[in-house]
């Protein structure tokens, strides 16, 4: 903002009293008031900078910097006693990861956590943006709490996360949905306290979102969900810009955290007795590219495997970037798995390139042959997008025998939706919405089928599970996962739960297993 707009903005806040929110009263008859398209141009035209897409694909020389400093003061400290909070987490494991962090700073804040709509004085809604039914979901919530907020308008809601990084979301939430309070990216999570505060006693809209790239912080406070399976991030962002894709224009370029500095944060898990952990990136094997020293993600889990800790995955890897050195010390295994989520997208090198994915159909295999070579037993999962423009029936095609080639155990299969900002919104979405829900249906056969296959080969075996808790369908029924990531559900004491333990496959799904418990802890070391 320029000094003229700062006036402007300084003369609007002096002469309108409807931008006051000092009393519940006068917050509501402005809730009320406020679907004027005039009264919220007039609000934001001079007070606010939307994100900006052009921006945000600068890549900047300038190195990333590094904080260990982040601190709250006495007086945020205490601003939420009495008070409770509730996210909601919409998306990836990075998003989940970034609500733990959120949680954990407003707890230094004095507030409670709550899953209660009605009790919260703070509402965060932690978005996704990587496809259209994602932002739709957000949207749908935020009209839900429009009635809670005229009921309580003391209570703040927020939008942040990757959805606030997109110009055209900030735009339609100022337009039409003037009654959230506060909108934040994905860059500034650190900054919760000061956007709160300001929420609380300022007199409008707070938006905060950068553009720029974000710095890394080291020593923001967590809450962690359960004591058992632990999310690490090791970077973020991503440099790739594939065609159909928003991330690298909402979590910015990659930035790598310092070896050290993760595998402190490992140690810490593993003394705070955590069965696994999972290292996050939205590239994760681009890991140390950017860093002034030569030093990859197959380095970083070679020292990991070190520390005792039974299980360590990562995710999501991206083909280009999968290393012959990552194979390497893949194949070592240990407490290193062998379950690989590889991302291919579609089985055909044309659209592949169109795509801008930078690898073809041939390269994957070779990828993959390596792979199966070093680890013979190794479960491979991936994505796929159906209908991408100008995506033929015989492309299509490609797909489905490269899915039968590899033998993926499972998919997460996507129809194309395009994402304002990218290139691909810029192409004629030319396949007919009937035609790509056919071929979804095809392929999504085809993953059921080769998932039920992969199953039965389960059946009469022992497996090793990391009991997380009850089944979600039955409370009397403990489910947790295998080493290669598979479900299983059988009967326990809630005693081991947390613990690994040798169950025997009785029966085999589609997508689960059931199971007897073998003997009790089994633990792996």
């Amino acid at each position: 903002m320029n000094e003229q707009q700062r006036k402007q903005a300084n003369q609007i806040k002096q002469v309108d009293p409807s931008d006051i929110k000092s009393a519940p009263e006068e917050n509501l008859e402005r809730l009320k008031n406020m679907d004027s398209d005039e009264m919220i141009d007039k609000y934001f035209q001079t007070t606010y900078e939307p994100p900006n897409l052009k921006k945000a694909k600068k890549r900047l020389k300038k190195d990333v910097d590094i904080h260990y400093d982040f601190s709250i003061s006495k007086e945020l400290q205490q601003i939420g006693k009495g008070k409770k909070f509730l996210i909601r987490t919409y998306g990836c494991q990075m998003n989940e990861h970034d609500t733990e962090i959120m949680a954990g700073i407003l707890s230094d804040m004095g507030y409670e956590t709550t899953d209660d709509t009605n009790e919260a004085d703070v509402i965060l809604l932690n978005t996704c943006a990587i496809r259209e039914n994602a932002e739709n979901k957000v949207f749908g919530e935020i009209g839900h709490l429009k009635p809670l907020k005229l009921e309580k308008p003391d209570l703040i809601i927020g939008v942040c996360g990757c959805m606030s990084q997109e110009e055209s979301v900030v735009n339609r939430i100022l337009k039409k949905h003037p009654f959230i309070d506060l909108i934040f990216g994905t860059h500034n999570i650190h900054r919760l306290p000061a956007l709160i505060e300001e929420a609380m006693f300022g007199k409008e809209m707070v938006v905060e979102v950068w553009s720029k790239e974000g710095d890394i912080i080291e020593n923001l406070p967590k809450v962690r969900k359960g004591k058992i399976k632990g999310w690490v991030n090791i970077m973020y962002g991503c440099d790739k810009f594939c065609t159909y894709c928003i991330v690298p224009y909402t979590r910015g370029k990659e930035r790598s955290r310092l070896p050290e500095d993760i595998i402190q944060e490992v140690r810490q898990l593993a003394a705070a007795g955590y069965k696994e952990i999972t290292l996050l990136g939205q590239n994760v094997n681009a890991y140390g590219k950017d860093l002034e020293f030569q030093y990859g993600l197959g380095d970083l889990m070679d020292e990991i495997s070190k520390i005792d800790i039974p299980r360590i995955r990562f995710t999501t890897s991206h083909p280009r970037d999968f290393d012959d050195r990552l194979i390497e010390v893949l194949a070592k295994g240990g407490n290193l798995l062998d379950h690989i989520h590889l991302p291919v997208q579609s089985g055909s090198s044309e659209v592949l390139r169109v795509m801008a994915r930078r690898y073809t159909r041939e390269s994957y295999l070779e990828l993959v042959k390596k792979i199966r070579t070093a680890m013979p037993n190794a479960t491979l999962t991936t994505d796929i997008i159906v209908g991408f423009p100008n995506e033929t029936d015989e492309q299509f095609e490609e797909t489905m025998t490269l899915m039968e080639e590899v033998g993926f155990e499972s998919a997460y299969t996507f129809i194309y939706s395009p994402r304002e900002g990218t290139p691909a919104a810029r192409w004629e979405d030319n396949i007919p919405m009937e035609v790509k829900k056919e071929r979804l249906q095809r392929l999504n056969a085809l993953v059921n089928k080769q998932s039920a296959e992969a199953m039965k080969k389960y059946q009469g075996q022992t497996v090793k599970v990391l009991v997380e808790g009850e089944s979600k369908k039955d409370p009397e029924v403990l489910s947790g996962y295998t080493e290669r990531n598979k479900l299983v559900n059988f009967r326990g004491p809630k005693s081991i739960i947390g613990e690994i333990v040798e169950v025997k496959i009785t029966n085999t799904k589609t997508w689960t297993l059931d199971g007897e418990l073998v003997h009790e802890a089994a633990e792996v070391k």
